[in-house]
């Protein structure tokens, strides 16, 4: 996720290389995701990240044709990549709104769903959307263009604690809280519309190398603006309901947050705090199985060819 070089082409053959949408984005741990829904030919399957159509792609390949997809993506550049293919349903927003957008076309359950919450290569690679360090452009970073929040209005409002624990948490930046002061003190004496002036502001107080300094910043705020922790927990507190018995969800993540958050929810089946006493004995009923005990990470082929794929993380789980 922090690494904003433009990504190689893909040349593993089980991709289709001919796929229009490959320079938009090149998919993450393709072949793992793709295998770990277990794809049933006539089933129902839900892509949370359409992107370029990587692992939508995929999953069409596996349908057959009385299959059916539903593809999420709030980004309006992402509906360029949908295939003519009347297998697939795109869908507009956020995948926050899984179930009701399902419902809406008439499903109740699905068969798999799958996530990958890596940014794609298409959104670091326009300079114009904000989200990179390596071009000048508007300070903008979100993804639904229709929203009102941006990085430049978080810059402006928030308060010092407030950045503080943005930068921390979403960033694991060093010295967070000496940035948040800085900003802080000095945000009102610039203007702060655009990358370059933003990286002006805090010039004076990056620390070690500039360019990890910057992309842990830029990720932090690019999470913050996004809601990205926000709708990944709405996400998958709908999965007990969405799911069809013996259903799967492939779980792609580039953060320890997300990590962690997708650990948690697949072993417990929810967010509530778990409160032990000793004089009540209460078995909670379980609702997914995990396919695999340890996360799937890339291989060294995809390592080699593809440098984003070293801190992202598969988890797969089946509805009992």
């Amino acid at each position: 996720m922090m690494n904003e070089r433009k990504v190689k082409k893909e040349t593993d053959s089980t991709f289709n290389t001919k796929h229009s949408s490959l320079n938009y984005h090149i998919p993450v741990l393709f072949n793992e995701s793709i295998d770990a829904l277990n794809i049933k030919p006539n089933g129902v399957y839900v892509d949370c990240t359409f992107g370029g159509g990587g692992h939508s792609n995929g999953i069409l390949q596996k349908l057959g044709v009385n299959g059916k997809l539903f593809a999420f993506d709030q980004d309006a550049d992402a509906q360029k990549n949908v295939p003519d293919d009347k297998r697939i349903v795109f869908v507009p927003h956020n995948f926050r709104n899984l179930q009701r957008f399902l419902r809406l076309n008439g499903i109740t359950e699905v068969d798999g769903v799958l996530a990958d919450l890596g940014v794609s290569s298409h959104q670091f690679d326009e300079g114009s959307r904000g989200f990179s360090t390596r071009f000048d452009g508007p300070f903008d970073m979100r993804m639904n263009v229709q929203q009102e929040t941006t990085a430049a209005n978080i810059i402006a409002t928030y308060t010092e604690q407030q950045l503080h624990k943005m930068f921390e948490q979403y960033g694991e930046v060093s010295n967070a809280k000496t940035l948040a002061k800085h900003i802080v003190q000095h945000r009102k004496q610039v203007s702060l519309q655009t990358i370059q002036q933003f990286k002006s502001l805090i010039a004076p107080v990056v620390k070690g190398n500039p360019n990890k300094y910057l992309a842990q910043v830029f990720q932090a705020l690019r999470m913050e603006v996004n809601q990205e922790t926000e709708a990944l927990k709405e996400m998958l507190q709908q999965l007990p309901a969405v799911l069809k018995k013996e259903g799967r969800a492939a779980i792609i993540t580039f953060h320890s947050i997300e990590d962690r958050l997708v650990k948690m929810f697949f072993k417990r089946g929810s967010f509530d705090e778990q409160i032990e006493n000793p004089f009540i004995t209460e078995v909670k009923e379980k609702i997914f199985n995990p396919i695999s005990k340890k996360p799937i990470t890339a291989s060294a082929k995809e390592l080699k060819r593809n440098t984003r794929s070293r801190s992202a993380k598969l988890r797969v789980i089946e509805r009992m």
